[in-house]
């Protein structure tokens, strides 16, 4: 019973900074919702596919956090502190060289990124304006992860969730004031809501790499770029890239699902309700996967470090405790969201019909949150351990069964209700197997700082 307690307050000290923080982050894109939704349903919905291209360009690398994350992790249970930061900063250069060619390329191709969902005049116009002046945050959002996994390599998950909620709170403000405009600010609309959050973001990331390069300060650790060193976060990253690559794919294959099923209501901006609710629905899912996902934050710090230490027992004990946290979680975070679900589209539209088409999408949602629960523990568990091979075959296994699954669903004429059914029990039942079987080996426990699971 001791140990049990002992491991809840590892889990705990970890994960419930890593809460606060990862429900923060979601919040970038409700708070835009909430105050472009008032503009109107086309703002809304072209928000919807502009914010799936910036987040999908965003999780492409998001093994900038939680590759560094694993590698800070084993380092600091092997007792190299300087070494980890030293890795860190690693992937903070590394971050920079991505981000540059990422904007510019995102900026310049917003139009044909746009039209590649097919979405009518009204709404992929706001979609390519928002596109475009969002693409300026790449860089700072891409610091914003290498700056958090190094952080929470080193077991500090505080700091990221005091820099999430001021950024978040001056989001809010900024979007507000240059959405509609005061004084001698000018009215920019939906522009101004991807200015807002461009300028947050810049502030975000500049905090977070003031914490780590006065850390590497102290520990003496050099802070130009080590080509070397960032080389092999890049080759350390790929697994993990591909495995985001998957599930990225995954959730524009449903975007691009629900815009085809959208589009067979026929008539000029008729698509615009179901992509608006889809763009609600998804961002409230995305909203509960970030809170669920505290633990499996917790999961890569702690297995990186006690597989760095060399603590096979330790790893295996504290697993099982996070899956129960897993699955206690995601009961919680169903019940909230059937419970408010008649209530939920009222925050973000006055659309009625948006409104009504979004209650039973989140039902469908609320019965998948227990198996979303152990799902994102076990990925952070295995992403903690060095697995990012067996993640990306196991996620190209699930694409492969997905995507042809939910596009004859949408071209058979099914709703959105029915498309959310095939994404919570094909796409997340899919991988809660691989995952699960990939947890009952020994092949990623692999111990010391620099493994890799067989």
């Amino acid at each position: 019973m001791s140990t049990r307690r002992a491991l809840d307050r590892e889990i705990a000290r970890l994960a419930f900074p890593a809460f606060l923080a990862l429900v923060a982050e979601p919040l970038f894109l409700l708070g835009d919702a909430a105050v472009v939704g008032h503009l109107g349903t086309p703002e809304l919905a072209g928000l919807g596919v502009a914010g799936t291209v910036v987040t999908t360009v965003v999780g492409l690398c998001i093994f900038l956090a939680y590759g560094t994350t694993a590698g800070v992790a084993r380092q600091i249970g092997a007792g190299h502190r300087a070494a980890a930061l030293a890795q860190g900063l690693d992937g903070l250069w590394l971050a920079v060289l991505i981000g540059v060619p990422a904007t510019l390329a995102t900026a310049l191709a917003a139009d044909p990124l746009v039209a590649v969902f097919g979405a009518s005049p009204d709404v992929a116009e706001p979609a390519t304006t928002y596109l475009r002046v969002a693409a300026l945050g790449l860089v700072p959002l891409l610091l914003i992860l290498a700056g958090t996994g190094v952080l929470r390599g080193l077991q500090d998950t505080r700091t990221p969730l005091v820099v999430a909620v001021a950024g978040n709170v001056a989001n809010l403000l900024l979007n507000v004031l240059l959405v509609y405009g005061a004084g001698p600010v000018p009215r920019l609309e939906i522009a101004g809501s991807a200015l807002g959050s461009v300028l947050a973001q810049a502030g975000m990331a500049l905090a977070l790499v003031v914490v780590v390069v006065r850390a590497a300060h102290r520990e003496g650790a050099g802070l130009r770029p080590d080509l070397p060193g960032v080389r092999a976060a890049a080759r350390a990253g790929v697994p993990l890239l591909v495995r985001t690559l998957t599930l990225r794919a995954s959730l524009l294959v449903t975007t691009y699902a629900v815009v085809l099923s959208a589009g067979s209501t026929g008539g000029s901006g008729q698509d615009a309700v179901p992509i608006a609710t889809h763009q609600l629905a998804m961002t409230l899912w995305g909203f509960l996967a970030y809170v669920l996902d505290a633990i499996a934050i917790a999961a890569q710090a702690i297995t990186g470090r006690y597989l760095g230490a060399g603590d096979v027992a330790g790893t295996r004990a504290v697993t099982r405790r996070m899956v129960g946290w897993g699955v206690l979680s995601g009961i919680a975070t169903g019940l909230l969201l059937a419970a408010t679900s008649p209530w939920l589209g009222a925050l973000f539209t006055p659309d009625e019909g948006v409104r009504e088409a979004l209650v039973p999408v989140l039902l469908v949602a609320a019965l998948a949150q227990p198996v979303a629960g152990v799902v994102f523990v076990l990925d952070g568990v295995l992403i903690g351990a060095g697995d990012g091979r067996y993640l990306a075959w196991a996620g190209a296994a699930v694409l492969a069964g997905y995507a042809p699954l939910v596009l004859l669903t949408s071209g058979g004429g099914a709703g959105l209700p029915w498309l959310w059914v095939v994404f919570c029990a094909v796409f997340m039942g899919g991988r809660l197997v691989t995952l699960v079987h990939r947890s009952r080996t020994d092949a990623w426990l692999v111990t010391g700082t620099t493994g890799r699971a067989r």
